[in-house]
């Protein structure tokens, strides 16, 4: 039961819409889980723990002002270029395996694509303000103008998920780019065997597919927003 504006509580046929997109965005979650728990578990021949291996990265490239700290949280990963501080998860940060290595890797790669001013990263970033209103505010504004017959209100929440939509696109390049560097780094380095870095890319394409995930359920959501706009103009 979902709600109607207007109309009560009914049962919303076009939540089958975004359906699809839920259970793949569920099935990637599991995935990437699954994956990284298989790998966490091999170590890495060399013994760096996944730490060093982004210090020594950054080192080699002349990187010196990045700052590497450990965060609580489970796969929490991430590159702030703002205070350029690459954070790794527990997990991840003392761990001398397989999935570990590719994963600080990956975020050195988000540092390699910041420093080289890699165009999808600026792209997305500009996208985030956007992305950040729109993900709390675009179906609130639809809801209310659907409430309030407001055609420009509706369009207004159309307009503003549509940013949320870009953003999710255009992560795409820059996680997959990230994650072609890692695995570039990983071996040339010599950090891992090339037998050990096909592990280490599957742990980075499972990942992948979490971020397909979403960008197609912001697509799904849309078109779910468009369908109901258009129902209600036929009424």
């Amino acid at each position: 039961m979902l709600f109607s504006p207007g109309y009560g509580l009914y049962y919303d046929p076009t939540m089958l819409i975004i359906l699809p997109g839920l259970l793949i965005a569920l099935w990637a979650q599991h995935h990437v889980r699954s994956v990284f728990r298989r790998y966490s578990k091999v170590p890495a021949q060399k013994g760096w723990t996944a730490a060093q291996v982004a210090q020594h990265m950054l080192t080699e490239n002349g990187i010196v002002d990045v700052t590497i700290q450990r965060v609580g949280g489970n796969l929490s990963d991430n590159y702030d270029p703002r205070n350029n501080v690459l954070s790794l998860s527990q997990d991840v940060h003392d761990s001398t395996s397989l999935a570990a290595l590719g994963v600080a890797a990956h975020e050195v790669g988000h540092v390699f694509q910041h420093y080289e001013e890699y165009v999808p990263l600026k792209v997305r970033s500009a996208f985030v303000p956007l992305a950040q209103v729109g993900s709390y505010a675009a179906v609130p504004l639809f809801i209310l103008g659907l409430v309030l017959s407001m055609e420009s209100l509706i369009w207004i929440g159309i307009g503003v998920f549509v940013a949320v939509v870009l953003f999710y696109l255009v992560t795409l390049p820059v996680e997959f780019n990230a994650s072609t560097r890692a695995i570039v780094a990983l071996e040339s380095g010599g950090y891992l065997t090339r037998e050990e870095a096909q592990p280490a890319r599957k742990v980075l394409n499972a990942a992948g597919l979490t971020y397909v995930a979403a960008a197609l359920q912001a697509m799904l959501q849309l078109a779910r927003l468009l369908v109901l706009s258009g129902n209600r103009r036929r009424k």
